[in-house]
């Protein structure tokens, strides 16, 4: 681990380089990244959250799943969804399956899906109109989660942690991807959060250390 130098600060470029020298797992690791923001998110005009689609994916197959009237189950199939339908799949939920990564359903099923509230919502698998996955247009939400589209929030501690790719992926994709996601981040700023917005961002595979990434250069890439 000589190569990572724990008390400099590294470009984005250098550290998606990094990243991948460092990482000698078997498999091919993802690679994530962590953003502590200056915010207090109990409160809820400090509360980030957002979506953003990565320019070149995550590297990792996504598993749809599409609640919807059967009128729509076409477009849902056409799209790419890998499960489509309504009552069986409402049903195999309430007995504990949730072998998926995402669910996109329409508002006129919402009450339906509601009561899978206790089963979904501790997983982060729960429908949400601002995160795109309630919405009419079934066909275009499969297609832009199967793209890369991922939501994501700031947890109690101030940090959001995503995925961004993979180790395979090359270091200008880790780095494209990772300065979509850091940018979606700065142009979320609360107005009521003060004083620094970007403490620290760390840049990580599933098997390496943290890299850490000097985050006023990010703020003029």
């Amino acid at each position: 681990m000589e190569k990572l130098d724990r008390e400099k600060q590294y470009t984005l470029g250098e550290a998606s380089g990094l990243v991948k020298e460092i990482t000698n797992s078997k498999f091919d690791a993802s690679v994530d990244l962590d953003v502590r923001l200056g915010v207090d998110p109990r409160k809820a005009n400090q509360m980030v959250r957002g979506v953003v689609t990565l320019p070149h994916g995550t590297g990792k197959e996504t598993r749809v799943l599409v609640l919807c009237t059967p009128d729509k189950e076409e477009e849902a199939k056409e799209a790419g969804a890998d499960y489509v339908g309504l009552d069986d799949y409402i049903e195999k939920i309430e007995k504990g399956w949730t072998d998926i990564d995402v669910i996109i359903t329409m508002p006129p099923v919402m009450a339906k899906i509601g009561k899978l509230g206790r089963v979904l919502g501790p997983r982060g698998l729960m429908p949400n109109p601002k995160s795109g996955t309630v919405t009419m247009d079934i066909g275009k939400a499969v297609r832009e989660v199967k793209m890369g589209k991922i939501d994501f929030k700031v947890d109690k501690y101030g940090i959001i942690h995503t995925s961004i790719g993979k180790v395979s992926f090359t270091a200008d994709k880790i780095a494209d991807n990772a300065r979509e996601f850091i940018q979606t981040i700065i142009k979320l700023k609360p107005a009521a959060a003060k004083g620094t917005y970007i403490k620290s961002v760390y840049l990580s595979s599933t098997m390496s250390p943290g890299i850490r990434i000097d985050p006023k250069a990010m703020e003029k890439e």
